[in-house]
């Protein structure tokens, strides 16, 4: 299974480059079957701060570990990809109606 994060965009303060928010997904494939997340993380950018790092210094995988730390579980958010395409390799329900198309 191949599993990748991405950050998508990053909204910041044009005076100080401060990022205050990061959007986010990861996707999963096995095959022929696929599943996706996505989400934000609001951040409160401090251009005072010793650890402070503008816009346009930062790298995805910097980004990334602010959205892992700011509570988004990244082995809880990859398990549940796996689980959902589990259930679409091995499905344990249906949808229809039994008098179209019906199965014999």
């Amino acid at each position: 299974m191949n599993i990748t994060w991405s950050i998508l965009q990053l909204d910041r303060n044009l005076t100080d480059g401060g990022v205050y928010t990061a959007h986010w997904s990861v996707s999963a494939f096995d095959g022929d079957y696929s599943a996706y997340s996505y989400g934000t993380v609001g951040f409160t950018p401090d251009p005072s701060s010793p650890t402070f790092k503008p816009y346009n210094e930062l790298t995805q995988d910097e980004v990334l570990n602010w959205v892992w730390s700011k509570g988004v579980d990244r082995f809880d958010t990859e398990s549940s990809l796996v689980n959902q395409i589990d259930l679409k390799k091995n499905p344990v329900t249906a949808t229809g109606l039994p008098w179209v198309n019906p199965q014999t």
